[in-house]
């Protein structure tokens, strides 16, 4: 079992399954919902996601057609995105666990749209776009 909070507390969940391999996402839309060169996710079944307290704190944000950015509206934490065409899976944003995840970077998706001031250094596959 992982646990993990958004940056105030007012939301914490525990995810009961796997954890996916870790992937960073160099697009536009990742870098500037994170503020960051890329956005660190591991994919997670929906049906392991349990949100332990502070659902209320929970919000919705539309960033393109059927894809949800969920985040605490209090600090702004990103917790996880959902798409409405593949509604039993989450993306879960890693940096926002409080257990540790064990493994390497899996991949890069979308370098082609990386930040021009950040240089990746590991040997992990890169996809221009979504592989």
């Amino acid at each position: 079992m992982h646990k993990g909070s958004c940056l105030c507390g007012a939301v914490n969940y525990e995810i009961n399954g796997e954890i996916g391999p870790v992937m960073f996402c160099h697009c536009k839309k990742c870098r500037k919902a994170n503020g960051s060169a890329f956005l660190a996710a591991s994919l997670v079944n929906n049906a392991d996601l349990k949100i332990v307290s502070g659902s209320e704190y929970l919000a919705e944000y539309e960033s393109g057609p059927g894809a949800y950015r969920v985040f605490c509206r209090t600090c702004g934490s990103p917790l996880y995105s959902r798409r409405v065409a593949t509604p039993e899976i989450l993306r879960l944003r890693i940096g926002t666990l409080d257990t540790p995840v064990k493994g390497k970077v899996g991949s890069h998706i979308f370098v082609a749209s990386q930040a021009e001031w950040f240089e990746i250094l590991d040997d992990a596959p890169q996809f221009a776009e979504r592989p």
